[in-house]
C-alpha cells in the first residue's frame, strides 16, 4: 500500500467518524483565582461540533485520493 492510499482510508475513516458523531466533547480545568495556599479550579465542558459539509467533503476527498493512488500502482 502506498502513501497516497492510505491517506485516502483515513479521510474517508474520520469523515465517517465527524459524520456520525457529529462532534466531541471535552472538560477543561482552569485556575480562576490563587490566594496564597487556596486555589480555585473552574471546571468547564466544552464542546466541538463537526459540520456534516466538513464530513462529506472528507469523504469525498478520500475517495478521490483513494481512486487516484490506486490508479497510480
Amino acid at each position: 500500500m502506498n502513501a497516497a492510499r492510505i491517506a485516502g482510508i483515513i479521510l474517508i475513516v474520520a469523515g465517517l467518524a465527524g459524520f456520525f458523531t457529529g462532534g466531541f466533547s471535552f472538560t477543561q480545568d482552569t485556575t480562576a483565582a490563587k490566594i496564597g495556599p487556596m486555589e480555585l479550579t473552574v471546571t468547564e465542558k466544552k464542546a466541538v461540533n463537526i459540520p456534516q459539509w466538513l464530513s462529506l467533503g472528507a469523504i469525498v476527498l478520500g475517495a478521490i485520493v483513494l481512486v487516484m493512488g490506486s490508479r497510480k500502482s
